[in-house]
């Protein structure tokens, strides 16, 4: 139960109370919804499109992520009376408002793309099409999911790909921003590509597969090293893996780690699954590690590195030649530490006016900032081999043909005269809620994450999967959808500018 503060006088919801999430936005929200309210506008829909501006780590995709919770916060959006309490208390808003935020519950449409989907900038990767007060509530809880998790999702992917194969577990937690962005974060990276995750409240949560051993302290309790790996090889005696770099790696930690594989679990039948080390040259350290493992019979012991990964070190690492099978990879990944920031937002695109949607633009002093107005569709563009070769903004609803040679606009080059001959479109949103109700069936997280293993592997070209330098996805526009944001745009210089 929430505690009363003697002191402040008011009501303290600790970490461990039901938290109500509908209250997770930026006041603005509330100051604007009662305004339209106020003037009566509350019920006029509108669209507003979620997209990001730029790829981090200047890579050439990113992965969707935190669809499943967006979808899942406004099924479940409500305010309680403690909530209308807390709005009542601003002395900004009339009865009349609070009563109608008392019994809401949300009623627009969600279109998006599949979460998993790899995606480009200033794409529209959800759309939201609802009442203007139902829209503008959920802005921050749906960009503080998407932008989270697709971050986490994106940086996980690379940190995968540099692995080359090799097994990635997430050991984030302690270094995430809060409790609740490494359990959401474990999930992320899973999604990316993680294998396993050493966050218990994720695994439980989420089904992702978990793993652990010892830590420093385990070794450092004992009064001596191998009396340590010999207690943890008696209790773990088929899944021993030990920390071989408490004391020192090459003198001690490692032979010890060989005393114990001979003396207590070969006797036992069991062999010692794997030794790691999380601290030094890791690359000159593995390449050691390995010799002695070898010389002593132990060819199957796995090797595990840590220690402030990512995947500059870690191409860095096997460039080296570092011995590794498995890599354990933290806070470089549950912060994405190298650019922290994914940057999505959340844009007003359209207003409806007598059952027509008009479309509206943001403009700006800086160009990256021009949205994409109206109500529109995402197609991807595939080659004859199933390789995706751009992605196309249309009308909603635009009739797309490709069996005949299709002309597009390449809005960074709009003079040339290009067409899509000889490929296949796919539109990649679907429709999730209509009139506030789930739709369509969200997939498991194992079916997200094959998916996109299935879209890096077969349809996205490794030269935008390169580190540096990554080639560029192309957006293009078909004709009709170019003319609509010319036309608009001339019309707002004219009216604004």
């Amino acid at each position: 139960m929430p505690f009363l503060s003697a002191r402040w006088g008011v009501s303290t919801v600790t970490q461990f109370d039901k938290r109500n999430l509908s209250m997770m936005m930026d006041f603005y929200e509330m100051t604007m919804s009662y305004g339209y309210f106020h003037q009566q506008d509350g019920d006029v829909r509108v669209a507003f499109d979620l997209f990001f501006r730029s790829v981090p780590d200047k890579g050439g995709y990113a992965v969707f992520a935190g669809l499943e919770h967006v979808i899942e916060f406004v099924e479940n959006l409500s305010f309680s009376d403690e909530d209308i309490d807390y709005f009542r208390a601003q002395n900004l808003f009339s009865e009349e408002f609070l009563t109608f935020l008392r019994g809401f519950r949300f009623r627009g449409d969600i279109y998006a793309v599949p979460e998993g989907t790899i995606i480009y900038p200033d794409e529209p990767l959800m759309t939201i099409v609802a009442p203007i007060i139902d829209a503008q509530l959920i802005e921050t809880a749906v960009l503080a999911q998407i932008n989270h998790q697709s971050l986490i999702a994106t940086k996980a992917s690379r940190i995968v790909r540099a692995a080359e194969g090799r097994r990635v577990s997430d050991f984030g937690a302690r270094r995430a921003h809060n409790m609740d962005a490494a359990t959401y974060g474990a999930r992320a990276a899973y999604i990316g590509g993680v294998d396993m995750t050493a966050t218990v409240s994720a695994g439980q949560q989420f089904g992702i597969p978990i793993s652990g051993t010892m830590a420093h302290s385990w070794v450092m309790f004992f009064a001596d090293e191998f009396i340590a790996f010999k207690n943890y090889a008696e209790i773990y005696p088929q899944a021993t893996v030990l920390l071989v770099d408490t004391y020192d790696v090459i003198h001690s930690g490692i032979p010890n780690a060989i005393r114990t594989a001979h003396e207590v679990l070969e006797p036992q039948g069991h062999r010692l699954v794997g030794v790691r080390i999380d601290s030094g040259d890791l690359a000159y350290l593995s390449k050691r590690i390995r010799t002695m493992l070898d010389e002593a019979g132990l060819t199957d012991c796995k090797i595990i590195l840590s220690n402030s990964l990512d995947e500059f070190t870690i191409s860095s690492l096997l460039l080296q030649g570092a011995s590794v099978d498995s890599f354990g990879v933290g806070e470089r990944l549950i912060t994405a530490k190298s650019d922290p920031v994914f940057g999505a937002v959340y844009k007003l695109v359209a207003v409806e006016k007598n059952g027509v949607f008009a479309p509206r633009i943001k403009m700006s002093e800086n160009v990256e900032k021009l949205t994409n107005p109206g109500l529109k569709d995402l197609y991807r563009i595939y080659d004859g081999h199933g390789k995706a070769v751009a992605d196309m903004i249309a009308l909603g609803g635009e009739t797309i043909d490709l069996g005949k040679p299709f002309r597009y606009v390449d809005p960074i080059k709009p003079w040339k005269n290009r067409f899509f001959e000889g490929f296949s479109a796919l539109n990649l949103r679907r429709l999730y809620m209509r009139a506030g109700k789930r739709v369509e069936k969200m997939p498991s997280l194992h079916e997200i994450r094959a998916y996109v293993q299935k879209q890096l592997a077969e349809e996205i070209w490794p030269e935008e999967q390169r580190f540096e330098n990554p080639h560029r996805h192309y957006l293009d526009m078909t004709p009709t959808y170019y003319e609509l944001k010319m036309g608009l745009l001339d019309d707002m210089r004219g009216r604004h500018c």
